[in-house]
């Protein structure tokens, strides 16, 4: 099922959805940042993307996976670090770009994992919860390990 996937794959998953969090907030909110010159848009930004993870999620929940599903990312805090940046550099903009997006990319990895870790074991979750979509006649079978191996 997905949670053995995800439990098996759970570093590469970490680095994979750092990396692409981090740029994705970096560089819509950089945009938005360096055309409007409005600070405070990373933190909007930010604000919108959790608002649609946390719908999102809801919706999963309704189809009848567990709450811990979705994992809504922690973007905000980096977000205002982010704006920080902008604001502390806002005569310099790839001073804001290069200070902030370091910032973003070291930030956002560290409260996502403090995120992470407090949610239900993925592996506990598979065995709790089969998939509520697949139909009885495709539903995992436990392999089993072993078995001609006296």
């Amino acid at each position: 099922g997905d949670y053995i996937f995800y439990t098996d794959w759970a570093w590469t998953s970490f680095v994979v959805f750092s990396i692409s969090q981090s740029t994705m907030l970096v560089v819509g909110a950089i945009y938005y940042m360096l055309f409007t010159g409005v600070p405070g848009t990373a933190t909007y930004y930010a604000t919108i993307m959790t608002i649609y993870t946390w719908v999102a999620k809801g919706a999963w929940f309704a189809l009848g996976y567990p709450y811990d599903f979705v994992v809504v990312p922690v973007w905000i805090p980096s977000a205002m670090l982010l704006d920080l940046a902008y604001w502390a550099t806002r005569r310099n903009k790839h001073a804001a770009i290069l200070i902030g997006g370091v910032l973003v990319g070291m930030s956002l990895p560290l409260f996502n994992m403090i995120n992470l870790l407090l949610v239900a074991d993925p592996l506990e979750m598979a065995f709790k919860y089969p998939r509520p979509t697949l139909p009885p006649y495709m539903t995992p079978i436990e392999p089993q390990v072993g078995k001609f191996y006296n």
